[in-house]
């Protein structure tokens, strides 16, 4: 399935269009997956912004159960560095231990470094952090939003694999709005909570509180 090389998806009213890229078999120690590469450029006063996200597909995702899926956004110090500032790595695991236990189920790879800030800018968040500030607070000062991130991407790319109704990945309730809006029904939200470390405790303490992220405990 999926084998077009460029496939197409216009998101009226937004201006959005979806390329599908290319696609491979991706065998991994958590299973064989197929990945696909997406590129979503949205075009705005002219300029066209190009956003990359990568999707790694195991089994069948149509039939039976809405499948598990998870949306994930790009985080170099925590996924191949194993940083212990955030609980991004320990959600990826997750995901991919979850897919693998049930032999199908989407994950969705955002290009969106440090909350959609770029990597730079996320190290010099870290310098502030160690200063003292929060981790929205740290960005503020750097002269962002707490998080610049949008799903647009996401949901087109959902919606081109025909998944229509998700079992979703995450604790972080703006990604269900997002998924919802776009068309996309999740049919339940599953909690992807990282084990509990002090490095960490303060980074989602703030995730909570200040960004609505739901957690059993900290």
């Amino acid at each position: 399935m999926f084998r077009s090389f460029q496939t197409h998806f216009m998101d009226s009213p937004a201006n959005f269009e979806l390329l599908q890229a290319a696609e491979a078999d991706f065998p991994t120690e958590y299973g064989p997956f197929r990945i696909y590469g997406f590129e979503g450029r949205t075009t705005v006063n002219g300029e066209v912004r190009l956003e990359e996200a990568v999707a790694l597909r195991m089994g069948d995702v149509h039939n039976g159960a809405p499948p598990l899926v998870r949306i994930h956004s790009e985080c170099l110090t925590g996924d191949v560095f194993h940083s212990l500032r955030c609980d991004c790595r320990a959600q990826l695991e997750i995901a991919l231990e979850g897919v693998a236990a049930e032999g199908r189920g989407l994950i969705i790879y955002e290009h969106q470094e440090g909350r959609g800030i770029g990597l730079m800018n996320k190290l010099r968040a870290y310098e502030l952090q160690d200063q003292g500030a929060d981790t929205i607070e740290a960005n503020e000062r750097l002269g962002f939003e707490s998080d610049l991130r949008n799903y647009a991407l996401p949901g087109a790319i959902l919606r081109h694999l025909g998944i229509r109704s998700v079992r979703l990945l995450s604790n972080n309730p703006d990604k269900v709005r997002a998924l919802e809006e776009a068309g996309v029904t999740v049919a339940e939200r599953v909690p992807c909570i990282a084990v509990e470390h002090e490095s960490r405790r303060g980074y989602l303490e703030t995730k909570r509180e200040k960004m609505g992220h739901l957690f059993d405990s900290v």
